[in-house]
């Protein structure tokens, strides 16, 4: 386990900084606090990056970075998806490009403006099985819709199907996030796999979250992933999650505000 302020490179080989927006996209096992880490970023850019443009994307099916940020959805991605497929013959739609102009103006009249940032949710389809043809959906809708912001944080469903579907084939940033279980360790260590091959990345690190104690941390296997932050138990958190709140509304030194400012600041975002 490596912890330090210097990244680690993709396998695909991007050290140089790409222009354009930061994207950063949030990975790990179902219950270690993603949904509230992605949340508490999208607080922090807008508190260091008041003038920038700032999108979240709720790429989770369960939608719970809409609560996290006391936003009501109204229209995901997934019903503009059905809605274009449905009615491509009945809106006279000839070409890809004249699909993609449709999606596009369906996508940013679907986005909810609050103050400091935009939010879009992925959405659960009604029909049961997987989500592959909304994964397909989405990995087009992060292009289309990243270049029209300078900060985009994606709050990626638990484990390592979009990953492994390419759904957030080009980020700047990836940030994994575990608990102290080695069952969370090791999830993280095969995102970090799989994305060397899948995704393209320039840097990547860890943040360690819902420790107990600090002690733990020597007993944690994450190879040589940076470590950008351990976090420990945050009862503010816990309490907001039972309640439902917004974590805009978190005291500024909760656990998890400053151990995801840390890692923010590691990473040279803020």
């Amino acid at each position: 386990m490596t912890i330090g302020m210097i990244g680690v490179e993709s396998a695909m080989g991007n050290s140089e900084k790409a222009s354009g927006p930061v994207i950063l996209a949030v990975a790990g096992k179902g219950g270690v606090g993603k949904t509230s880490i992605s949340a508490t970023m999208v607080r922090l850019l807008t508190e260091a990056h008041p003038d920038s443009n700032i999108l979240a994307i709720d790429a989770d099916p369960a939608v719970g970075l809409a609560t996290a940020l006391g936003i009501d959805v109204e229209t995901t991605i997934d019903d503009i998806r059905k809605d274009v497929a449905e009615g491509v013959e009945a809106l006279g739609l000839n070409s890809a490009v004249e699909v993609r102009n449709e999606v596009r103006y369906r996508l940013f009249d679907a986005l909810v403006e609050v103050d400091g940032f935009s939010f879009i949710a992925i959405g659960r389809p009604e029909t049961a099985g997987c989500y592959c043809k909304v994964n397909s959906y989405l990995k087009e809708v992060i292009s289309i819709l990243a270049e029209n912001f300078d900060y985009v944080v994606i709050d990626g469903e638990a484990g390592i199907e979009q990953i492994n579907r390419r759904v957030m084939e080009k980020v700047t940033h990836m940030i994994l996030i575990t608990d102290g279980s080695a069952r969370g360790t090791k999830v993280v260590r095969t995102v970090r796999d799989v994305a060397d091959e899948l995704v393209m990345y320039e840097r990547i690190g860890v943040i360690v979250n819902r420790i107990p104690s600090m002690e733990m941390t020597r007993y944690l296997d994450l190879g040589d992933i940076e470590v950008l932050s351990v976090i420990p138990s945050d009862d503010n958190l816990a309490d907001f999650d039972i309640r439902g709140e917004n974590v805009f509304y978190l005291p500024s030194d909760s656990a998890v505000v400053e151990g995801t400012r840390t890692a923010l600041k590691n990473f040279d975002i803020i």
